[in-house]
C-alpha cells in the first residue's frame, strides 16, 4: 500500500484523507502573516504549501502542482492561487522555505511542557475525531485554536497537534520586499476555520478532511 493509499479512506460513505506532517505560523512586523504546511505523510504524496495574509487581509495560496492547490483551494478560503515549486527543509532547529518569490527562514526553540505532553499522543488516536472533540476546549484555552469544524459546506475537518515548538527567531521577503521582524500571528489568518496559535509555532500534527458531498470543482478561488 502506498502512503497516498494509506492516508485516504472511505468510511461510512464518507472520503477521508489524512495529512500527517508539520505546520509552522509566523508573523511579521509588516502584518503580512505566513503558513507552512510541510507533508510528508499525505494523499497526494509528500508535499509542501504555503499559506499567507497581508496586511490588507489579500489571501495566497502557493501549492506545487494543480492537483495539490486545486484540492486546498476547495477546502479553504484564498484570494489567489499561485502553482509554484515549493520547498521545504529543516536542519536542525533551523527551517528554510522557498516558494516562488517568497522567502522564510526561521529557528525554533527547544521542546516545552506542551510539546513533550503532545508527543505522547499516538498517531492512531490522534486520526479520530472524538479525540479532536476531547481536546477542544483546553486547545482553546491553551493556545487559541479549535480542532475541528468546517472551512465549506460538504465536509468536516479535524486536527490533533502531536508536537510543539515556539519559533524564536524569523526572517522573511516576498516579492522582493523584506517583510520585517517576527512577531505575532495577530489578527487571526482567515484561511479556513481554524486560525494559528498567536504564538509564532512549529506544531507537528495530524490532520484529516471528510467529504460529506461532492466538492466543488478543483482550483476554484474563494470568493
Amino acid at each position: 500500500m502506498s502512503a497516498g493509499e494509506a492516508a485516504g479512506r472511505i468510511v461510512r460513505g464518507r472520503r477521508r484523507l489524512t495529512f500527517d506532517g508539520w505546520i509552522a505560523a509566523v508573523g511579521t512586523g509588516s502584518g503580512t502573516r505566513l503558513v507552512v504546511g510541510h507533508w510528508p505523510r499525505s494523499p497526494f504524496g509528500p508535499f509542501s504549501d504555503v499559506m499567507l495574509e497581508r496586511a490588507d487581509g489579500h489571501r495566497i495560496l502557493f501549492a506545487p502542482t494543480a492537483r495539490t492547490a486545486g484540492y486546498i483551494a476547495d477546502v479553504y478560503h484564498f484570494d489567489e492561487v499561485r502553482t509554484v515549486p515549493v520547498d521545504v527543509r529543516g536542519r536542525g532547529p533551523v527551517w528554510e522555505v522557498a516558494a516562488g518569490d517568497l522567502r522564510l527562514r526561521f529557528t525554533v526553540g527547544r521542546r516545552g511542557a506542551l510539546g513533550l505532553a503532545l508527543r505522547a499522543v499516538p498517531r492512531s488516536l490522534a486520526r479520530r475525531p472524538g479525540w479532536a472533540a476531547l481536546v477542544s476546549g483546553p486547545a482553546r484555552l491553551l493556545v487559541g485554536v479549535r480542532t475541528r469544524g468546517s472551512s465549506r459546506p460538504g465536509q468536516r475537518q479535524w486536527y490533533a497537534a502531536r508536537d510543539l515548538h515556539v519559533i524564536t527567531s524569523a526572517a522573511a521577503s516576498f516579492e522582493g520586499a523584506d517583510l520585517g521582524p517576527l512577531a505575532p500571528v495577530a489578527p487571526p489568518v482567515r484561511f479556513g476555520f481554524a486560525s494559528a496559535p498567536a504564538t509564532p509555532a512549529l506544531v507537528r500534527v495530524v490532520s484529516t478532511v471528510e467529504r460529506t458531498a461532492a466538492p466543488a470543482a478543483p482550483g476554484r478561488p474563494a470568493p
